[in-house]
């Protein structure tokens, strides 16, 4: 295991675990405490640990209550929703980004491309990427400031939005349905998703499989304005056939279809 991907996986296990010993990580990835506290030390300058005395913690960055509860849910789906989302981004192209868990894996990955052009409502996303050493930019809309999640909403960041054009947006989601197509559960979510949609030459959804069959209260746009949908798990038949219908590419985890 590289150095990366073992680092990758101690961060994994923190955020589903909360807080963690070196010896258990050490006990638990069968590798030397010495190695694990380099690791640590290395996770913390990146800001992805905050350590202790013989171990580590989630940072106090990634939120508190309900965000900072799902970042620890369905950790792997995530991550591997992640690594295959950043398949399709270039180094050099500009980015948009809205605010959630996945999209917080997903930053990570992008910080390993360079001179990329990130713009997002999430300060934790921009702390990500302006940490890149690979000469990346973060833009961080303005706005009304939620200090749960830790994003800005509201007419202010939609305005100043206004003032890019993207390659991509990658956006999460509240919920899909074949009817209804992508929707949101929080309306100022959903009002700069949409703002992000209309400055980007293409749309990629990332959502895992219990985003699919739902319904929320505020639609962000219909499916045929969605290029990519990167999951984890394959939509049942009928939104496979709307997603189809609608040239949506799907791309699972482990099972790329169109």
């Amino acid at each position: 295991m590289t150095p990366s991907a073992r680092q990758a996986e101690i961060a994994n296990i923190i955020r589903q675990q909360n807080r963690v010993t070196v010896n258990e990580l050490a006990e638990t990835l069968q590798i030397s405490r010495e190695t694990i506290r380099r690791d640590l030390t290395e996770l913390a300058r990146s800001g992805k640990v905050q350590k202790f005395h013989g171990g580590a913690t989630l940072p106090m960055t990634t939120g508190e209550g309900s965000f900072r509860h799902r970042m620890g849910e369905n950790v792997a789906a995530k991550v591997n929703i992640a690594a295959e989302t950043v398949k399709l981004i270039s180094p050099g192209e500009t980015i948009l980004m809205d605010t959630g868990s996945t999209s917080l894996y997903f930053s990570e990955k992008l910080a390993e491309l360079s001179h990329l052009t990130v713009v997002t409502n999430s300060a934790e996303i921009a702390r990500i990427i302006s940490l890149s050493p690979l000469h990346s930019r973060a833009f961080l809309l303005g706005g009304e400031f939620k200090g749960d999640n830790r994003q800005t909403v509201g007419n202010f960041a939609i305005t100043q939005l206004q003032s890019f054009r993207a390659h991509h947006a990658i956006l999460t989601i509240g919920a899909l349905d074949a009817t209804n197509g992508v929707m949101d559960f929080n309306i100022e979510e959903a009002q700069l998703a949409q703002a992000m949609i209309e400055q980007s030459e293409s749309l990629t959804i990332i959502a895992d499989s219990s985003k699919f069959e739902r319904i929320a209260s505020f639609k962000v746009c219909g499916l045929d304005q969605v290029t990519n949908l990167v999951c984890d798990q394959p939509p049942s038949d009928k939104i496979r056939t709307a997603l189809v219908e609608a040239d949506v590419n799907i791309i699972c985890v482990d099972n790329t279809q169109r």
